[in-house]
């Protein structure tokens, strides 16, 4: 089987994925993605990635609490984002 290495997401592709149209997910996530991204490891930052993926209403509510994603990864991540937001 053949794999082929993926090059993680520049800072400016994250930026643009952060860009969700809703004013509330954009404050989290770029903001997280300011100044926090940079200090999470490698696993989390590829779980930030996933995290990016989820639908808007999904992501919003894990980012406010009322749900939790059943992969730690992601929940990892999440609790990271609400704990910058709070800084």
């Amino acid at each position: 089987m053949l794999t082929v290495a993926v090059d993680p997401p520049s800072i400016s592709q994250l930026a643009w994925r952060c860009r969700r149209g809703m004013l509330e997910l954009d404050l989290l996530l770029q903001g997280f993605l300011e100044r926090g991204y940079a200090s999470l490891s490698a696993d989390d930052q590829r779980a930030f990635v996933a995290l990016l993926g989820a639908e808007d209403a999904v992501l919003l509510e894990y980012l406010l609490g009322r749900m939790r994603p059943a992969d730690p990864a992601l929940a990892r991540v999440v609790a990271a984002i609400r704990r910058a937001a709070v800084a």
